[in-house]
């Protein structure tokens, strides 16, 4: 089976690709920089330099490869920092996840392909209030932010354009990354203390292990029905729980302690309702439809390989 993968080489796409071809996959891979073809060709996969904002060349590439599956694994987030203004930060983001996944879905048609995976989002969101874990069919509920309103209605586009626009649509709400290429910058930052646990730190969080998202998109290459699938761990956990365990492992003092109005102040409104309101996710629907278990069912344990590996 040929699967064509975009953003192949990002944090996810750099363990999915070999894992599709250890298990007999034909694989074209996507970067947008030339500098990085030669790790794709030493993965095993066929690479293309494109642009997922050029549709004319999206098109090309798409029916030049004929895949039986695309994977959207399309971001631009390496180097991001700050979360003051994510509508700043996710800006680039967002137009991949708007019209790069027309762009695909567009070639999708046009190749014949029936099976389109796009990356979703189920990691920390500014929700309105706390509550139950959500689960795929609950609405997003999510806090109005007047800096943060194009990275939530980008993440919906996905969720609503993808199952409805391909034969077998599926997206994969991932998790918070972390492990091997995710998230380092996070143990860099907790080391220097700036991190803090900002009003009480009652935000549930989902996370998940990059290359168990990578194995979860690995099983939806062939299994499960077109829809929205939440891809995290067993263990949703307040930010005042997992956020001094990591501190600890990464030797580092344990986090500073501020109150939320000093966290609007320093981090913004965002990153304070993902500190105080996150809800977490269920993934339930993932480990039933697509049989797929997480080899970190917990992030204590995926937190220690990851600090020690």
């Amino acid at each position: 089976m040929r699967v064509f993968v975009t953003g192949a080489t990002g944090a996810l796409g750099r363990h999915l690709v070999p894992g599709l071809v250890a298990a007999g996959y034909e694989v074209t891979g996507t970067t947008r920089t030339p500098g990085k073809v030669a790790q794709l060709r030493e993965a095993g996969a066929e690479p293309v330099v494109v642009d997922g904002l050029d549709r004319e060349a999206v098109i090309a590439a798409v029916r030049a490869a004929a895949p039986e599956v695309i994977v959207h694994q399309m971001t631009a987030l390496a180097g991001m920092r700050s979360l003051r203004h994510p509508d700043q930060a996710f800006a680039a983001t967002n137009e991949l996840r708007t019209r790069g996944t027309d762009n695909l879905l567009a070639a999708a048609e046009r190749a014949g392909t029936r099976r389109v995976i796009a990356q979703g989002y189920a990691g920390p969101g500014p929700d309105r209030r706390p509550g139950p874990l959500k689960a795929e069919a609950d609405p997003p509920d999510l806090r109005p932010i007047r800096t943060a309103v194009q990275g939530p209605a980008a993440i919906a586009y996905v969720d609503k354009t993808v199952p409805a626009g391909a034969p077998e649509g599926i997206v994969l709400r991932y998790g918070g990354f972390y492990g091997p290429g995710a998230s380092d910058f996070l143990l860099d930052m907790l080391r220097k203390r700036r991190v803090p646990v900002i009003g009480g730190g009652t935000g549930v969080w989902s996370f998940i292990e990059i290359t168990d998202a990578a194995a979860a998109t690995l099983a939806a290459v062939e299994a499960g029905a077109p829809g929205l699938y939440n891809v995290v761990d067993d263990d949703p956990a307040p930010v005042a729980e997992w956020l001094p365990y990591l501190a600890k492992l990464a030797g580092a003092k344990p986090p500073l302690r501020v109150p939320a109005w000093l966290g609007r102040l320093l981090a913004g409104e965002f990153v304070v309702a993902q500190m105080t309101t996150s809800r977490g996710s269920s993934n339930e629907k993932a480990r039933k439809e697509l049989g797929w278990e997480p080899r970190y069912a917990s992030w204590r344990e995926g937190f220690r390989a990851w600090v020690s590996g």
